[in-house]
Order: structure tokens, then sequence, then C-alpha cells
């Protein structure tokens, strides 16, 4: 397969409410313009891709296949000593991976649990996707499961919505999704005294002019202008709600797996997984910023 064909695509629901699978693609080929617009409006319509048995993608053949998504945003600074091979890499490439060299590790988030979180939106501009390409797995755990912000918001109580119009929340940029405290942030005891960017709970997706929640992670958010108290209730309700089963669909990765997903209108979380089984991932992210 020199170049792949819409003719020659095939797109195979996975979850009732997100995810699709692609078959009939090799992303290490280049492909036409009339197969990069079938494979963004599956991406518009199912919010997660995965496309199996990638095995022959190299990292610079991850990096041309996510430029057709939009600019990428290089790694960004790591928060803990990495191991001096990750310098070599391309700057759009981020190593996933609880594996260590020399007692150092090259990548991030290690092989604890991940709770459920968008991608950076403690960041005035969070990205706007990223894809992840799974070059070694765990035999068991390490799963990732993915959630309808769209349908999560759809589902809510008419009077919930009307609540939630109009009111903000700030993200917290102190901790990572592995519960981690990042370089140069104190602890957060007080959710009223966050720092990170501050969103609006109900977002308008810029392309398809639906509305979904917007809520970043849980940990220390705060929605100002409510008392602490009412600002803990009001979350609570929105994550209990948001993150039913109903609304989510679960990876179990093989290797070769390459998964995108619309970090705008999703949220995932990653299981802990034996910490010494190997799992080594390469990342890029698609910026949402106006260039």
């Amino acid at each position: 397969m020199t170049h792949a064909t819409t003719e020659q695509l095939r797109v195979t629901p996975l979850g009732e409410h997100i995810g699709a699978q692609i078959d009939g693609i090799d992303l290490a080929q280049p492909l036409d313009a009339r197969t990069v617009a079938f494979i963004k409006d599956a991406w518009e319509r199912h919010l997660v891709l995965r496309f199996r048995g990638q095995t022959q993608l190299s990292l610079q053949g991850q990096i041309a296949f996510s430029r057709h998504f939009g600019e990428l945003d290089k790694r960004p600074i790591a928060a803990k000593a990495m191991h001096a091979s990750v310098q070599e890499l391309p700057d759009e490439i981020a190593i996933i991976s609880n594996v260590k060299i020399d007692a150092q590790p090259i990548g991030g988030l290690g092989d604890g649990e991940s709770v459920w979180h968008a991608d950076m939106t403690y960041n005035p501009t969070p990205p706007r996707a990223a894809l992840l390409h799974a070059h070694e797995v765990p035999a068991s755990g390490g799963d990732t499961q993915f959630l309808n912000l769209y349908a999560a918001y759809e589902g809510l109580p008419q009077d919930l919505k009307q609540t939630i119009a109009g009111l903000d929340c700030i993200h917290d940029a102190s901790i990572n999704s592995a519960g981690e405290l990042r370089l140069g942030f104190e602890r957060v005891t007080d959710p009223r005294n966050t720092v990170g960017a501050r969103h609006p709970l109900v977002r308008i997706h810029p392309v398809t002019g639906r509305k979904s929640l917007y809520l970043g992670r849980r940990r220390n958010a705060y929605v100002p202008g409510l008392s602490l108290a009412d600002s803990e209730e009001l979350l609570d309700t929105l994550w209990a709600h948001a993150v039913q089963d109903a609304f989510t669909w679960r990876q179990q990765w093989q290797p070769g797996d390459l998964v995108g997903w619309d970090n705008r209108v999703t949220l995932h979380r990653r299981d802990a997984f034996d910490p010494l089984a190997r799992r080594l991932m390469y990342r890029t992210q698609v910026s949402d910023r106006v260039q």
C-alpha cells in the first residue's frame, strides 16, 4: 500500500457514546487529502479514534500524521530529571513511560493510576488534541478510559444546565494527573487559592457549535463567586454525573495502537499497572493556539 484511499477505510464504533476504530490504513504511508478529510470527519463524530497495528510507524511518521490536524506543540519541560536519551528525541515527541535507565525515568506518569482529566486545561489555551502511540504495553493493567463531555452535558437535568450557565471554574495547575506536585508550585489546601486558568463550565465547541461540560480535573477546582461549600457541592454533583460508565469507553492497549482524542470535549484516565512491567508510549500534541 503506497497511499491510503477512502474506499479502503472502515470505521467501527467502539463505545455507545465515544470511540471508533479505523481499519484499512497504514499510517506510515502518505495520506491523500480525501483520506485526511475522512479521518477528520470520523474524529469529529467519535471524539476518540484508534488505529490498530501501526507497528511500522516511526516517530517522524507519527509527527507527520499528527500535523494533518494542526500545528504541534513541543514537549513540555520535564518536572523531573529525565535520562539524557530523551533529549535526542524530536521536539514534538514526549514519552509516557515507567521505564528507567540508570535509575532515571525516560518518560512521565510512571505506573500509578491517573485520575480523570483533560490535558493542560490549567493553561489559558489547552491543546486541541493528543495522539498516543503504543510501543510496549504490560500484559494487564494500564488501560485508558475516555469520556464524552457532550453526552455528559446533554444528560444533565435542565435546572442544573441553567445553574451552570455563565459560571466559570478555575483549573488547578499545581498537581498533575498522577497526583504529583509540579515543579515550582506549592500544595493547595484551600481551593479558593487555586492557581490556574479560568474556563467556563459549559463550553461551545469551535467546530461543531455543540455545548459540552468543561471540567479539566476535580482536585482543587473552584467556581468563583460561590462559597467554598457551594462550589464543592456543585463540582461534586457535576463530576459524579459526568463519570458515569454510560459516557465512557475503555481502551485496552496493544503494541502498535495509535489513539487520538479531542481534548476539548473528552476526559481520560489510566489504570495502574505492575511497576515491573514495561509501558512505553510516544505522544504528540496538537496546539489550539491561533498561529
